[in-house]
């Protein structure tokens, strides 16, 4: 029989799982298990089998159609004041774009998104696959060339993630912002020179320790050139750590999941990759790095460089640890490094990073706006496009301004009220007016997750329940969920039956559930990766697109290992690393628990720093810096650069640059448990 009372989907899911009951055959209404209930799915759906799912790439459902042509009521198609500040200026650009390295790998194209370009001149209509405000960004993120700010200030914008600026000297250029791969500066550098003149690096500005802002230094400058002319690497207090300690740290983990939020195993296209909001995306030439010689401690501190005046405003904790802004009062144009971009930045980047300080951003945006705000006619800066006329960027500033400290301010007040982290995510939102706006779209950053971001700086990651105190981990909490749930194929009707009725995500989490609990379950990845693909083509935010169709591509294929998904990296980095973040990386690589009965006691005599004394206790690294130790087990004789034989564990390489001086066995015994960590791990699916 029938029964007639209608349960609402959500409620009912929520319903079944906090009583633990089995969804499948569930009554919340006081009916027996028998009936069917108008509104919900009875187990065993007719019309799911597993041969209704495969690893195609699917078009876009009819809820995602209306969900993508919603959007054109919500914003102002016809306000293009941001398309007409991202052409201004236009001095040349190649027909197309494309930048190889040295073995012909195709490091970065611009050449890939050509079907984003329209016919006689106007832009392309967006695809049901694509939100249309996403499509419009990418749009305007595909403009390249050689661009001019104000006479003597230029950029080279879409040859890589991020712009790279050139200020004309009296001799040469001050470059701000050298890019993240040298394939992709040295081709920037390369129009810049064919349009404007041959002329010498004079000076190199970095505005903050990510690595699309430095990467590609080598592409513009040698080692050996910055010695001889003495050409000043300007940099913000605290950028040589960071930049050290967040690409080394955290590094394999961060650059795995960066593939994620940047899109690197995906295909530019209509249904695959598009703009992440601050750029294309990310190149994957060769990565290099020079070590700062001028560093900024205070805001109002000048540097004047081939007859260019600059002075310096820093804004550390906003979009980077260490940060600072640029004023040239000679040309009235303030340089706003990524503290303003094109799009709502991130307070917490998917990659994974330090949690931003939004209410310290909005103070330094207005800060800026009070010390420059008068003056300025153009602001610009190291993504996406500048904003001309006194009224406009000061406006420009403001709103960003606001953005961020709505979104911190408001987390405040709703977790004050109880509210956890997920819950204020799925309430928080801008208010209209700052919604509008072409600039603070969630083209990057979104109102969410950055919601999410500011209660993990206040509050951590715990929302006080003491369930989840000890929570149990993924595989296993889907395990025991899934023998709770009873018969995967009937919950697979059920989502199947979801899916057809629009609820992507409700279907992503459950089906994820079911690979967590069964890796080899064929229909429940093929049925996730078609929920994910469809959140991927609704998305406004370039990385959560990415991310959806990234998952949903390893979902269908596993995991890609080719190695020509990673930037290429140097040395220069690793090069860079002081005694004390060697040994701090000594301990990450060391597994404790293998080594849980490893005590031993070292003199590190290095032969070009001060000494080091390193004791493992217990598998756990300590160190004291300028210390050494009578009744050590051993004494390693080294220099500064021998230590990366330990990290590396080269047998061969410790014999020939270590000399070792007690306990012979002693650097085995250290070197024995150290990991080799796999960059391609498991994302959406358990770990091997």
């Amino acid at each position: 029989m029938t029964c007639n009372h209608r349960i609402d989907r959500r409620s009912f899911i929520a319903g079944t799982f906090a009583t633990g009951a089995l969804v499948a055959g569930a009554a919340v209404c006081g009916c027996t298990t028998g009936d069917t209930h108008e509104g919900s799915n009875p187990s065993g759906a007719a019309g799911f089998t597993p041969d209704n799912l495969t690893a195609d790439p699917k078009p876009a459902t009819e809820t995602t159609r209306a969900a993508n042509d919603a959007v054109y009521a919500l914003l102002d198609f016809s306000d293009e004041q941001e398309r007409a500040f991202a052409t201004r200026g236009l001095i040349a650009a190649p027909d197309a774009l494309e930048i190889v390295d040295d073995a012909g790998k195709a490091v970065w194209s611009q050449k890939a998104y050509a079907f984003l370009d329209g016919v006689d001149g106007q832009p392309a209509d967006a695809p049901d696959t694509a939100n249309p405000s996403l499509w419009r960004n990418a749009q305007l993120n595909h403009l390249y060339g050689l661009f001019e700010v104000v006479e003597g200030i230029y950029q080279v914008r879409g040859y890589d993630m991020t712009n790279i600026t050139f200020v004309r000297g009296d001799t040469g250029w001050i470059v701000f912002d050298p890019l993240m791969s040298c394939e992709c500066s040295r081709a920037a550098f390369a129009l810049v020179t064919e349009h404007l003149g041959e002329r010498p690096v004079a000076g190199i500005v970095m505005s903050h320790p990510h690595v699309d802002h430095y990467g590609g230094i080598k592409g513009i400058v040698s080692e050996e050139d910055v010695a001889a002319r003495n050409i000043p690497i300007i940099v913000p207090s605290g950028f040589a750590e960071h930049a050290v300690s967040e690409n080394v740290y955290a590094g394999n983990a961060m650059g795995r999941r960066a593939g994620y939020q940047y899109g690197t195993f995906l295909e530019p296209g209509p249904q695959g990759k598009l703009a992440i909001g601050i750029g294309m995306g990310q190149s994957t030439g060769t990565v290099t790095y020079l070590p700062p010689n001028d560093e900024i401690v205070s805001t109002g501190e000048t540097r004047e460089v081939d007859g260019v005046l600059m002075e310096f405003h820093m804004t550390p904790g906003t979009e980077a640890p260490a940060e600072m802004n640029t004023w040239f009062p000679q040309f009235k144009a303030l340089w706003m490094a990524e503290n303003c971009t094109g799009t709502l930045h991130n307070l917490y980047t998917l990659r994974g990073a330090e949690v931003r300080d939004g209410n310290a951003w909005a103070n330094y945006l207005m800060e800026a706006r009070a010390r420059y705000g008068s003056e300025a006619q153009v602001t610009f800066q190291s993504h996406n496009w500048p904003h001309w006329g006194n009224d406009e960027l000061n406006e420009y500033l403001v709103n960003t301004a606001a953005m961020y400290k709505f979104i911190t301010d408001q987390t405040l007040m709703y977790l004050n009220q109880g509210l956890t982290s997920n819950e204020i995510a799925h309430l928080i939102q801008l208010p209209p007016a700052l919604e509008r706006s072409w600039y603070t779209r969630q083209y990057y950053g979104t109102v969410a997750h950055n919601a999410k971001a500011v209660y993990q700086k206040y509050m951590g990651w715990y929302d006080a329940n003491p369930v989840h105190l000890n929570a149990l981990p993924p595989q296993e909490f889907a395990q025991k969920l899934s023998a709770y749930l009873g018969d995967a194929d009937a919950v697979l009707a059920k989502a199947q039956a979801d899916f057809d009725d629009g609820q992507y995500q409700w279907v992503a989490e459950v089906t994820n559930l079911l690979v967590f609990a069964d890796p080899s379950n064929q229909p429940a990845r093929l049925l996730c990766a078609d929920a994910l693909e469809q959140l991927g083509y609704a998305a406004e935010s370039g990385p959560w697109r990415n991310a959806y169709l990234t998952a949903a591509l390893e979902l269908r294929n596993g995991v890609d290992a080719d190695p020509q998904f990673r930037a290429t990296g140097s040395a220069d980095i690793l090069r860079a690393m002081t005694p004390d973040m060697m040994l701090d990386y000594v301990g990450v690589l060391l597994d404790a628990n293998a080594a849980a009965d490893l005590n031993l006691t070292v003199n590190l005599a290095f032969t070009d720093e001060e000494p080091y004394l390193l004791m493992v206790r217990s598998g756990v690294v300590l160190y004291e810096r300028g210390a050494q130790d009578a009744g050590t087990d051993a004494t390693f004789t080294l220099p500064r650069l021998g230590m990366f034989d330990i990290l590396k564990n080269d047998t061969e390489a410790q014999a020939k640059n270590i000399q070792v001086e007690g306990d012979p066995d002693v650097l085995k015994k250290l070197t024995e448990h150290l990991v080799d960590f796999d960059f391609f791990f498991n994302i959406v699916e358990p770990q091997k």
